[in-house]
Parts: structure tokens; C-alpha cells; sequence
């Protein structure tokens, strides 16, 4: 198994520069994993493939507004720093954060400081700092990662301090990936309709943008449960594998919780012998990260309609607060998810690997060149897959 084996020609023009409107309007492509055929649909036909007692599993997390735009103090050059998850483990108080940065070289010596102002990557050279940034040092085995340190800066209106998170909110934007060039729209259109207040992520689940809240309402009245995890999108959502062999590539961990109340509606679900159904990656990765092979299992092996169930010990268990690097590729075993809502993702990277390992190589390659053939739209903003 090489790198290469998950690579494919993306023509530029079908890398969705916006969303759907309505967001479940966008394509679907079901694909059915035991004999490897596909059927384009729209996204609002997949209630036409739940069934009564299965549960969705969806991820809650919100996004930050974690794109900072400043300049360094002293030179005034521009720099651009991405806040990826807080290091308790340096800071108990929260203000060190991992980041990326760039550019890079001039973001090297710790003690360098950045200034963020009110209204960040557009703000006038008049608006006020409120945030800022001191390099503290290198992330091991990050590109461009850093551990920076930040402060408030200034005072609300009320002459009382800014806290750190109102001061990263004045100057923050909700960032969208690299590839989103065009794009001005609202940017809650980036966040997920079920996503919780608090915010989290780095990035979106983006296999859940399409839903609204009166699909969510048409699934429930057909009898299919609805539940939620949490995994906050960290830096490998940022990282293509550029290793020859993808099992040399280091997943980063990421944070992630799976309450007693999920467990316990994906025992049900089983032990009914119905499905459980992950809407995106970062669903699934929470799931399976949630499996405890030596724990006792509550119910009894089923098997899932069309799926046989793994045999032996184990169960999920409930996680809080709990963090992982689990690396799904093909080989890996899947114990909790049954099918997935999945988008197209980008060439090389570990989740084509994922959704190659749940269905095979072969049939997700064939599936890809079939949406572009079909003129679909790939990645954050674009369209669906259901994998069956």
C-alpha cells in the first residue's frame, strides 16, 4: 500500500467555491458497498435509505473563530496565525494555544510578539489592538506549528478588561480552508445547523453542512434516531500524508467525547438489529476511538442488517474529555459504524484512507471518478456521499 494508491485527478473547477442553498439541495452519490454500485441522488432523498430504529450519529462541534490576521510588533510585517486547540498541559489557565503560523520564518524566535486589532484581517491601522501573540516555541514534528501565548488587550466599552476569548472573537474570523478562495457569504453557513454554542474546532464536520433543521424533523418522524458527538477538528484536518508509505504518517491527537446517552442508544440500536449511521469522518474516528476490546459486551453480537457484527469481546464504552490519534486506513476493523455520510475529500489525505479502508480501494476510487465525470462538487462546500 503506497500514498499514491489514494490519489486522484481533482479538476479545480469542482472544488465548490460555496454552499448549497438550501443546503440539502446538493448531490448525493450513494454508493453500496456489496456490489460497489452507485446511484446519484439529492441530498434530501436520504431519508429514502434510513430505516425505522437505525441512529444517526452526527459531531456538534462548532467552530472557532480561529483565523487571526496581525502584524509582528516592531517590523509591522503581516502574519497569520490559526488557533488549533488550547494546551492546557503548558497554560492551566488556557491562554497558550497550538497554532499554525505563517509565514514561518519570521515567526521563529520565541519572545516574538504579534498585535491583532478590533475587526482583524480587515481592520483599518485606526482600530484599536485587542489581542495579542508571543511566540513561545516550536511544536515537535509541525510544519509551521507554534505554541503562542495570548493576552487581551484593552477594555470593553464599560472600561472593565477584555476576557481572552472576547478579545479573540474581536479579532478572529471563522477560517475556511485553503482551497475556498471566492467565497464572501455568511459564515454560519461553515457551521453545522446542530452545532453546540461552545466553540471548539478548527474546522468544520463538513458532512454535516448538509443538513437542515426540517430534514433533521423528517428523520426523527420516521423512527430513525438522532444523536451527537463531539470531536474538535484539530491540525490534521490541515495535514495531506506526505509520506511515501502511509503507515509512516503521525496522526495528531484530537479531543473527543461520546456520552453514557449515546452508548446507550447504540446499544439499543444493535441489539435491535438495526444501523448505526456516522455523518462524517470526524463521527466515525469518535465511535471507533470509543471501542474497548477488552470491555464485556452489554448485548449480545447482532448483526446489523446486511452486516455481519464482529464476533468476540468488546464494546463501546463512554468518553469524556478523552483524546485520540486512531488512523483508519485499509486493514483497520470498524466496530460501532455501520454506514456513513461522508463528502469527497482531498487526494492523499487520511480520510480518503478512511473510506477506503469502511468500503474498499477500488470501489471508492470508482465512485470518485464517477462524481467527476457527473460534474459533482468536492470538499468542504460540496457535495455528499452516503456509503452503504
Amino acid at each position: 500500500m503506497r500514498t499514491d494508491d489514494f490519489d486522484y485527478p481533482l479538476p479545480d473547477e469542482l472544488i465548490a467555491q460555496a454552499p448549497a442553498e438550501p443546503r440539502d439541495s446538493c448531490r448525493l452519490l450513494v454508493l453500496h458497498r456489496e456490489d460497489g454500485s452507485v446511484e446519484h441522488r439529492r441530498f434530501s432523498d436520504i431519508l429514502e435509505y434510513l430505516e425505522p430504529g437505525d441512529l444517526v450519529v452526527a459531531n456538534q462541534t462548532r467552530v472557532m473563530p480561529a483565523r487571526l490576521v496581525g502584524r509582528k510588533r516592531g517590523t509591522g510585517g503581516v502574519c497569520e496565525t490559526l488557533l488549533l486547540k488550547r494546551r492546557e498541559d503548558v497554560d492551566a489557565l488556557g491562554g497558550v494555544w497550538e497554532c499554525l503560523v505563517n509565514p514561518g520564518k519570521r515567526l521563529r524566535q520565541p519572545g516574538t510578539v504579534i498585535e491583532y486589532r478590533a475587526g482583524g484581517l480587515h481592520a483599518p491601522e485606526s482600530a484599536p489592538v485587542v489581542l495579542t501573540g508571543e511566540i513561545v516555541d516550536f511544536v515537535e514534528g509541525s510544519k509551521g506549528g507554534r505554541l503562542v501565548r495570548f493576552s487581551p488587550a484593552g477594555e470593553r466599552a464599560d472600561g472593565t478588561p477584555r476576557t481572552l476569548d472576547e478579545a479573540i472573537h474581536a479579532a478572529g474570523h471563522v477560517p475556511l480552508p485553503p482551497y475556498i478562495t471566492q467565497y464572501e457569504g455568511d459564515p454560519e453557513k461553515y457551521q453545522t445547523v446542530y452545532a453546540m454554542t461552545e466553540e471548539h474546532s478548527a474546522a468544520a464536520p463538513t458532512a454535516g453542512l448538509h443538513f437542515t433543521p426540517e430534514l433533521i424533523e423528517r428523520i426523527r418522524e420516521r423512527g430513525v434516531g438522532w444523536a451527537t458527538v463531539e470531536l474538535e477538528v484539530g491540525i490534521d484536518t490541515f495535514r495531506l500524508v506526505t509520506e511515501d508509505d502511509p503507515t509512516q504518517h503521525v496522526m495528531h491527537t484530537e479531543r473527543y467525547h461520546v456520552s453514557r446517552e449515546v452508548v446507550d442508544a447504540i446499544h439499543a440500536t444493535k441489539a435491535a438489529g438495526h444501523r448505526v449511521i456516522a455523518v462524517g469522518t470526524t463521527s466515525v474516528r469518535s465511535l471507533e476511538s470509543a471501542w474497548d476490546p477488552d470491555a464485556a459486551p452489554s448485548v449480545p453480537p447482532v448483526a446489523a442488517r446486511r452486516f455481519e457484527a464482529a464476533a468476540g469481546t468488546g464494546d463501546v464504552v463512554a468518553r469524556e474529555n478523552a483524546t485520540t490519534n486512531l488512523y483508519l486506513m485499509p486493514g483497520s476493523d470498524f466496530h460501532v459504524v455501520d454506514a456513513m455520510i461522508t463528502n469527497f475529500h482531498v487526494p492523499r489525505s487520511t480520510l480518503m484512507m478512511l473510506v477506503s479502508a469502511f468500503a474498499t480501494r477500488d470501489q471508492i476510487m470508482a465512485a470518485y471518478a464517477a462524481a467527476i465525470e457527473e460534474r459533482y462538487r468536492f470538499l468542504s462546500f460540496g457535495d455528499a456521499m452516503l456509503i452503504v
